[in-house]
């Protein structure tokens, strides 16, 4: 795999406490084999070279972020399932907030308000302790957390995109950390748009072959995500000479970061004898450097109450058209017309 970088051309007023920074959110995003999960478990490792503190989690459907972090196959498979702790997720969650009376009363897009509880990377609470497990890599730990597989108790009376709720509102949730980062492999396809998920990420890396599937999958996600001010830019992956270069240069435009070719250090991870992370090769070192820039520079752009704003929308959509009727009560009733999800989110007082 070697890299080349691609240059394109309403409510009552609060107080608000200051903060410096909240953590950056990233989500890795393609089709089914495309290699997304390969490129997030290499980002993860550059983060925590780095010294980044790392949040990962694996929401897609096929788990295999924690295999591809050097997990065997037993740890990979004693990893909780964060579905299976969706009522503590929301008891925790809820805190003491006056709008949300009883954990049976939220659903995957229930935002935060005055009296919730906010989740930060570095900490301990009882959500890590349930769902999340160390995961010790060349330079350091991360935490990783996964919403569990579809199970064969779930065929055909269950959806996946209830087990991805609990991502879901953790994301709603999850604010603070100087330079923290939270790195989420997500299911593939467009099934990522299943809910407001999506509108959750400071930047979207999408992963796409140079074939014309893979810059279809680019644009229909590219078309879904337009009007919501989602920051995107694509990796091309399984580039093999300037011919796929040049394809995807011409078929995606200013949106292509970097493309990515054969790598002798993924392929002994592929087989389980991956070297240290140091031998990575030079040019994939500082590809992955881009990445992080690129992130970096999104989050300088974020709109924190047009965050806000999202947030409300897809939970007052999904209140609509199944919440209401699934919990007995008025959903857009736990909307706090007055707060907004940014920087200043440490203690938030009525003025």
């Amino acid at each position: 795999m070697a890299f080349v970088i691609h240059d394109g051309n309403a409510g009552q007023s609060r107080h608000y406490a200051p903060l410096r920074y909240l953590n950056m959110k990233i989500a890795f995003v393609g089709k089914g084999g495309s290699g997304k999960t390969t490129l997030s478990s290499l980002f993860i490792r550059h983060l925590v070279a780095n010294e980044v503190p790392v949040l990962a989690v694996d929401a897609d459907i096929n788990q295999h972020l924690g295999a591809a972090l050097g997990l065997d196959e037993a740890g990979a498979a004693a990893l909780p399932a964060m579905g299976a702790h969706l009522p503590l997720i929301k008891e925790y969650l809820r805190g003491t907030n006056p709008r949300i009376p009883s954990a049976e009363t939220m659903i995957k897009t229930t935002p935060p308000g005055e009296g919730s509880r906010l989740l930060r990377v570095g900490e301990d609470n009882p959500i890590y302790e349930a769902c999340a497990r160390p995961v010790r890599l060349d330079d350091g730990d991360i935490r990783l957390m996964a919403t569990g597989p579809f199970t064969e108790a779930d065929l055909g009376v269950a959806c996946y995109h209830s087990k991805v709720g609990a991502v879901e509102l953790c994301l709603n949730h999850l604010v603070d950390g100087p330079e923290e980062y939270v790195v989420v492999d997500m299911t593939a396809g467009s099934d990522s748009f299943a809910s407001g998920m999506f509108t959750r990420f400071d930047m979207t890396f999408l992963i796409a072959e140079p074939t014309r599937k893979g810059v279809s999958v680019y644009r229909q996600y590219k078309e879904y995500a337009r009007d919501f001010g989602v920051e995107l830019r694509v990796v091309g992956n399984k580039v093999q000479g300037m011919e796929d270069v040049d394809f995807l240069r011409e078929e995606i435009g200013d949106d292509l970061l970097v493309t990515v070719g054969h790598s002798n250090w993924v392929r002994s991870m592929e087989k389980g004898r991956p070297a240290r992370f140091e031998l990575l090769e030079a040019e994939n070192r500082m590809a992955l450097q881009s990445l992080q820039n690129a992130a970096d520079d999104s989050y300088r752009h974020r709109d924190w109450e047009r965050y806000t704003r999202q947030m409300v929308h897809f939970h007052l959509k999904n209140a609509e058209s199944w919440g209401n009727a699934k919990t007995g009560a008025d959903l857009a009733a736990q909307v706090d017309p007055g707060f907004v999800l940014g920087e200043g989110l440490g203690a938030v007082q009525p003025a």
